[in-house]
């Protein structure tokens, strides 16, 4: 099983690397990684609402899947304005060429279409009283957990490029590699003892020390290296990149993402522990589900974005 654990985890990292460096490279933002990330809420909605079903929740499943699509096109709405009409307001744009504040209005907007369409389905199967607003809460969430927190990605690939999603990546995987290490070597404390019997408080430290480290790799090496030579031109599209130099906010950017991907682990445990199960799915030996990939990034996307676009990072 380790073999193969590590054999699939290679094939995976190399596959994201070379997507993200086709996205890099290429004129439309988004024009590579875009499609995969419809795949992959396709698949992430598909396991929530299995860990759903079998918690006793009945979500009309299309209307999570639509809900998820619709925000993150609206996400990346900005990116396909631009290819028709060549420029884009300010309004459109993150970083420090916009405020962003038109793309929030459409991805709330999009997200409040999901909501309506949850609605209007069960209205349409509603044959007795009983557990429709919990299958409506469960649909809301899974727009929310999925669809919305992929949109900051996408917001992030759209603002600073593909080194911003790269940055998010390192710092979380490089906390769960941290949070499994220390914890298998020094682990004395257990950190939550009923929904995750095997992560401690020290594996919880090695967590951040790892992702501190992951945030000062990204910063010093990657984020310069990357800053030059990218198909998106700041001039034409409006669009942020990633400046060269450290500076100090890797020492914020690392823990901060870092903790927001050790409660994201946390909280991919508590859905699966509620429907009684051990991964959100089966189809990837060793590793799990998409969800079980996925968990730290989904949560330590929105701490990341804000770090970017604050100007703490990138700036």
């Amino acid at each position: 099983m380790l073999r193969w654990r590590l054999s699939l985890g290679a094939v995976l990292i190399a596959v994201v690397i070379g997507l993200g460096w086709l996205d890099h490279v290429t004129s439309l933002p988004g024009a590579w990684l875009m499609p995969v990330a419809v795949v992959v809420a396709l698949l992430a909605g598909g396991e929530m609402l299995g860990l759903m079903r079998a918690g006793g929740l009945n979500p009309v499943g299309w209307t999570v899947h639509a809900g998820n699509l619709l925000v993150m096109l609206a996400a990346w709405l900005p990116a396909l304005l631009w290819r028709v009409e060549g420029e884009m307001p300010a309004a459109w744009l993150d970083g420090p060429n916009g405020n962003g504040a038109g793309t929030v209005s459409w991805i709330a907007t999009a997200l409040a279409a999901g909501v309506l369409l949850a609605f209007l389905a069960e209205m349409r199967r509603f044959r007795r009283p009983g557990g429709i607003t919990a299958n409506l809460a469960g649909a809301v969430l899974a727009m929310v957990y999925v669809g919305l927190m992929l949109a900051f990605v996408v917001r992030m690939r759209l603002g600073w490029g593909v080194v911003a999603i790269a940055s998010l990546i390192i710092v979380v995987k490089m906390g769960d590699t941290g949070a499994y290490t220390v914890g298998r070597l020094f682990g004395r404390h257990k950190l939550a003892p009923v929904l995750s019997p095997g992560k401690t408080i020290e594996g919880a430290a090695g967590a951040i020390v790892f992702a501190t480290v992951g945030a000062w790799i990204s910063f010093a090496w990657l984020v310069p290296a990357m800053a030059e030579g990218s198909a998106v031109s700041t001039a034409t599209t409006g669009m942020a990149t990633a400046t060269s130099g450290i500076g100090w906010g890797w020492l914020v950017f690392g823990p901060l993402v870092g903790m927001a991907g050790l409660v994201g682990d946390l909280a991919e445990s508590l859905l699966k522990r509620d429907a009684g199960r051990k991964d959100s799915s089966t189809w990837m030996p060793g590793f799990g589900g998409v969800l079980d990939i996925l968990d730290s990034i989904l949560l330590g996307a929105p701490a990341a974005y804000v770090l970017w676009a604050s100007g703490i990072v990138g700036g």
